[in-house]
């Protein structure tokens, strides 16, 4: 009894250790603002509630994900750009992951817009 108990714990930590966050991994991202649609391709990394990643919107254009977090399916980050006119800007994000979706919404100088996620596979 007691081998079987052991085997049957060890299995639940394994399965549990190896479970991987439902945000974790490669997404199309898409947000339409005043200046047009943002596209980009993000990686997104997960550990505990740690989140960090990168959003690269091509042509040398990478913003890294700072100050993120992940509890349960509600995810929080910022991204900070260069603004041509000198400068940074940034983007508070709040999300939530929903399946194969994370949608949610960004905050940047007083403005709210939606964004979306499609993961990857």
């Amino acid at each position: 009894m007691r081998t079987l108990l052991t085997a049957l714990l060890l299995a639940v930590v394994t399965v549990t250790l190896g479970a991987e966050s439902p945000a974790a991994g490669p997404w199309k991202f898409t947000m339409s603002s005043p200046m047009g649609t943002v596209e980009a391709k993000v990686d997104l990394k997960v550990d505990g509630e740690t989140l960090t990643g990168s959003f690269d919107l091509g042509g040398g254009r990478v913003w890294p994900v700072e100050s993120g977090s992940i509890k349960g399916d509600a995810v929080a980050f910022t991204l900070k750009r260069d603004r041509p006119s000198g400068g940074s800007m940034a983007y508070e994000m709040t999300g939530t992951v929903k399946g194969d979706t994370i949608s949610g919404n960004a905050k940047a100088m007083d403005n709210n817009v939606e964004w979306s996620m499609v993961r990857q596979k």
